[in-house]
């Protein structure tokens, strides 16, 4: 059963790219059933995994002995059933409540659950260096392969608008008006910063293989993953790409000179510094250059001569200083002139309706121009005014939902978004898990120096990557294919310490 589990639980993480394609959370396919069709499909495989791993007696045998184990499992289970009786009640100026219902909110803590099954799962069933080394290409080259060919073929999905981008990469040099919204390329998937999360923490693993498995298929997938990064446009895979390859030969450099566990391979360090060079040399032409250059212009437009608008709003609130009136003519204004402030179109009228709080939008409006330009600024200002209507203490220990956070905005900083929807406790109990197994590793890798090698080093790197790029730029520990491939990865790290701890004990019993 443990090796039908493997297999299945192997083949399972090798797919998560086709569950991430945009059609299934859009159009027909994503309405077809009550909910989207990988998320069932993933149901189905991690029950699968989980009954086909605990239908063995010494599975069970062993799940009673980890007492800390059992402690967090009814830890989660009591703070499920009080979040969910707090999060029922709650006060807002939006009639509707901002879409919540207790039937999402439970699936939304279900959902947070399978990649905590998965870590678990992938730690006991013993994978093989060999069999990570096919799921890190695998992953790796399903992801970058589409993006790089669709780009090619110029039928690849804007990474930042809906429709087809217009030019393939070849057309960057020569065309310098094609606009980073038409340039940058997701492939045929959903979620460009999870993506590009994933690209990130999959680097150090393959610059790893690059150096212990020379061949023509790592360099190639290095090379792929490379160009992937460079055209799906954002900051996390233009900075982590750069950030990525540097750090990957400086570890490989201190395995290799320092703790001296690493072979000897100049080919691949040549290579890897080519890859550098040609990414540097090709980024200043590429869509996440031109989006910074376009967010500058866009900050500076947002500060032009408002002196018209300034005004027209003075005259009103001086004419209407208190009641209905001022407040009719706020949003009438608000409506009017969010164009001239530089606002999100989705935030004014759909995250927080100006409607409902035209104070509040008063009170952006009258911000300097780059903060009203910075999104992550407003969701939170957005946020903190709900909770803040809600005036709950206990919001702070329990959240507000995910539910009504995701129905406002989602905001783009994981870790503040768990602490908004699941407070503190839920998300220390739900995100928590995955930032605990890196500082375990870090600390076995520090005190045991047969926890020091190469494969470790790089889960670790690995690990820290997609952490700083989900608080970087969100959107990645709630959506499960993100948190599954990382699942992977840390329950991968948890066995092989777990490894060099169990040779520790061995050679210290010999001595």
């Amino acid at each position: 059963m443990k090796e039908k589990a493997k297999n299945i639980l192997f083949w399972f993480i090798l797919v998560q790219p086709f569950l991430d394609l945009y059609w299934f959370y859009h159009g027909s396919l994503a309405t077809i059933l009550p909910f989207t069709l990988p998320t069932i499909i993933r149901l189905i495989a991690v029950a699968v995994l989980f009954c086909l791993f605990f239908s063995q007696k010494e599975a069970w045998q062993k799940l009673s002995t980890q007492k800390w184990l059992i402690a967090y499992l009814i830890s989660l289970i009591i703070y499920s059933v009080l979040h969910l009786v707090h999060v029922r009640t709650f006060t807002s100026v939006n009639p509707t409540n901002y879409g919540y219902s207790t039937s999402g909110e439970l699936f939304y803590l279900i959902r947070m659950c399978l990649p905590l099954v998965i870590i678990y799962l992938t730690k006991e069933l013993n994978f093989g260096t060999k069999q990570l080394q096919q799921v890190i290409e695998g992953v790796s080259g399903l992801f970058s392969g589409t993006i790089v060919l669709s780009n090619l073929f110029v039928i690849s999905l804007k990474s930042y608008e809906t429709g087809v981008i217009s030019d393939n990469i070849f057309e960057w040099f020569f065309n310098p008006n094609i606009g980073y919204s038409h340039m940058a390329s997701k492939g045929f998937f959903n979620f460009t910063n999870m993506i590009s999360a994933v690209l990130f923490m999959l680097l150090p693993l393959l610059i790893y293989y690059l150096f212990t498995d020379f061949n023509w298929i790592t360099i190639t997938l290095n090379v792929v993953q490379a160009l992937a990064m460079i055209e799906i446009g954002t900051k996390v895979a233009a900075i982590g790409l750069i950030g990525g390859i540097l750090a990957g030969l400086l570890l490989y450099l201190f395995h290799r000179y320092i703790l001296k566990n690493a072979k000897k391979n100049m080919l691949a360090v040549f290579v890897s510094l080519l890859i550098g060079a040609g990414s540097i040399a090709i980024l200043p032409f590429g869509p996440a250059i031109q989006r910074y250059n376009y967010e500058i212009y866009l900050a500076k437009q947002s500060d032009h001569d408002l002196s018209d608008e300034t005004r027209e709003l003075n005259a009103g609130l001086k004419k209407y200083p208190t009641g209905q009136k001022r407040e009719d003519f706020l949003r009438s204004f608000i409506k009017e002139n969010y164009q001239a402030y530089a606002l999100n179109p989705k935030f004014v009228f759909k995250s927080y309706p100006y409607q409902y709080d035209p104070e509040f939008w008063l009170k952006i409006i009258n911000e300097p121009g780059q903060t009203r330009m910075e999104n992550r600024h407003l969701e939170k200002a957005m946020l903190n005014q709900v909770v803040k209507t809600n005036d709950n203490k206990l919001d702070k220990f329990l959240g507000i939902s995910y539910v009504r956070e995701n129905n406002i905005f989602n905001l783009e900083r994981d870790f503040a978004a768990q602490i908004y929807s699941l407070g503190w406790i839920g998300m220390l109990i739900f995100v928590g898990p995955y930032l605990a197994i890196l500082l375990y590793a870090a600390y076995r890798w520090l005190r045991y120096q047969s926890a020091r090698t190469y494969l470790v080093s790089s889960l670790i790197v690995s690990s820290a990557f997609i952490l700083l790029a989900a608080f970087y730029s969100g959107n990645v520990m709630d959506f499960l294919t993100a948190s599954f491939i990382f699942a992977f990865i840390e329950g991968n790290l948890l066995l092989q310490v777990r490894k060099t701890k169990t040779n520790t004990t061995i050679n210290l019993n010999q001595n």
